[in-house]
């Protein structure tokens, strides 16, 4: 009975193990509470979690990441400049409505401020107004600059994104979606001077000619704890707040660790009932943090290749050296991927662009493509080339081109219509000859029966 007791565990060993042996690529996502989430990585512009990221969604503040970017933009093509002084008109509170909590930098009408004092005054407190006085600077009206601002979207490739107005106020026609928002300010990172100031905990705006200093912090906790407590994040870069009721609390927030560059957006967040964390009203900075780390733990840049073996063969025709060549992958292809992925499990697909070719064959021509995917995710294609050269025999050659000129249609016709006229031709002279002879038979026999007259 102990022995059968013992062959009973040793065969179960095998199934308990495996109950602790997880997938290779089984990588334990975030679970997060917010309603939408992107995660990417900004050098590739590779998405590395999605939770509703496609799906339109209310951005409340972070829509002035577009705002900036416009106002960036005209810094550049010379436009602007930072230090371009803006004086604020009568529409610097157009669309924000009273009372209802917007931020606003309190710009009196006639108010001077230069061009980098307002974008900190949008990027930092959030400020409304200093977005629309931005905006009229630019395009000459809010109407024009808004849709300046849909323009761009488009131009950025966002699917789901329309704009309403330059600072969030919410509309149900003002919307995005999380991956949108992250193109967005993939963009805006790339101007130094937006850098800088998403980076900035706390900045002071000179007096002006109708207000004295204004002191702003930045609403980003992950920057500093002069907004917030508890939630710096010492890999974040910057970032833009949002929280209407309607879109909840978001927070885009982009990470560097080495040469990787992270971006998470992060929309209809809020209070999260869950024990470790200082401050639970501030869901949107847990999350962002949480997801940020997901990222610089859990995924690496890595190089597939699928060796240099041959996968394939193609016919190869107008040759007396070989009648096929063997194809191989070449090149490699670099994603953003889990550590522990089984590279393995990568699905491959040839697809060969004809099942022959004709010689010569050149060792490296590309004879097809091989498709590397996983879970239906395409990774991207690698070319498939020829293994060695296969030389053309000239007398196959030759003998091909002689017997394709007789197959042209054009020339089948030509041919026809000259075989025609032939046989016409000999018809005629064969029935030429053939009256010729009877006229000459019937003259030589008309002599031959004379006899004369007789007197």
């Amino acid at each position: 009975m102990k022995k059968y007791r013992f062959l009973s565990l040793l065969l179960l060993f095998p199934m308990v193990l495996t109950l602790f042996t997880a997938p290779a690529a089984a990588l334990e996502e975030p679970d997060l509470f917010c309603t939408n989430a992107v995660l990417l990585d900004a050098n590739y512009n590779e998405v590395l979690y999605d939770k509703g990221a496609y799906e339109k969604a209310y951005p409340a503040s972070t829509t002035k990441v577009m705002t900036a970017l416009l106002v960036l933009e005209a810094i550049e093509n010379g436009q602007l400049s930072p230090s371009t002084m803006v004086t604020a008109g009568p529409t610097r509170m157009q669309d924000i409505p009273s009372g209802a909590g917007y931020v606003v930098a309190s710009l009196k009408e006639g108010e001077v401020m230069s061009v980098e004092d307002l974008l900190y005054c949008v990027m930092l407190p959030s400020a409304a107004d200093a977005a629309n006085v931005l905006a009229v600077e630019v395009d000459g009206t809010i109407e024009d600059f808004v849709a300046h601002m849909n323009r761009k979207a488009g131009e950025l490739g966002c699917q789901n994104t329309h704009f309403t107005n330059t600072a969030g106020m919410h509309s149900e026609d003002h919307y995005s979606t999380a991956y949108d928002l992250a193109l967005i300010f993939q963009a805006a990172l790339e101007y130094d001077l937006f850098r800088t100031i998403i980076k900035t905990a706390a900045y002071t705006v000179p007096a002006t000619n109708l207000s004295a200093e204004r002191y702003f912090y930045n609403t980003n906790g992950l920057i500093s704890n002069l907004w917030y407590s508890g939630y710096v994040y010492d890999k974040c870069i910057g970032g833009k707040t949002g929280n209407t009721d309607e879109a909840g609390r978001c927070l885009i927030a982009a990470a560097e660790d080495g040469d990787t560059l992270l971006i998470s957006v992060v929309l209809g967040s809020g209070p999260m009932e869950q024990e470790g964390y200082e401050d639970l009203r501030q869901g949107q900075l847990v999350e962002s943090k949480r997801l940020l780390e997901y990222g610089f733990n859990n995924f690496e840049r890595v190089t597939i290749t699928k060796g240099t073996e041959p996968v394939d063969k193609v016919a190869v025709t107008m040759s007396r050296q070989a009648d096929e060549v063997n194809v191989k992958p070449q090149g490699s292809i670099t994603r953003t991927l889990p550590k522990d992925m089984d590279l393995d499990a990568i699905e491959t697909r040839i697809a060969l662009f004809s099942q022959e070719v004709e010689a010569p064959v050149e060792e490296g021509q590309v004879l097809g493509v091989m498709t590397l995917s996983y879970e239906g995710e395409v990774y991207g294609k690698l070319d498939l080339v020829a293994v060695n050269s296969v030389e053309r025999s000239e007398l196959l050659y030759k003998k091909e081109q002689f017997i394709s000129f007789f197959q042209d249609t054009w020339v089948q016709i030509v041919l026809a219509v000259v075989l025609l006229l032939a046989a016409f031709i000999l018809l005629r002279l064969l029935v030429f000859r053939k009256k010729r002879r009877y006229r000459s038979g019937t003259g030589a026999r008309s002599r031959s029966n004379y006899r004369g007259i007789r007197k």
